[in-house]
């Protein structure tokens, strides 16, 4: 039975770490490119590419004294994509129907 060194098992565990986030990041990126095409060539052909969702935004203002002033902006219908990731300069309907009161710290 031989002994494997200490070197030769650091050799092979940073190629297999180096090959995993490589892996991953092919993977990302495949996933990134399929959900670009499903939204640009409407893949499936009946689904909608875009959608609107009423958001609430509100600025929170630091007062002097340390006690925070909140302004609540009238609601708005802002356009999002049907899709996992951001695309064409609209963030994904999934996470704006989460976060429907942007805070603006002023």
């Amino acid at each position: 039975m031989t002994a494997i060194s200490r070197e030769d098992l650091e050799r092979v565990l940073r190629r297999a770490l180096g090959l995993a986030i490589a892996s991953l990041v092919g993977l990302l990126a495949i996933v990134y490119a399929g959900d670009y095409l499903s939204v640009r060539y409407r893949i499936p052909g009946n689904r909608e590419q875009f959608g609107t969702v009423t958001v609430q935004p509100y600025d929170a203002v630091q007062e002097k004294s340390g006690k925070t002033e909140f302004i609540f902006n009238p609601p708005a219908a802002q356009t999002c994509v049907q899709a996992l990731f951001p695309h064409f300069g609209y963030p994904p309907c999934w996470y704006l129907k989460r976060h429907t009161e942007p805070r603006t710290d002023i």
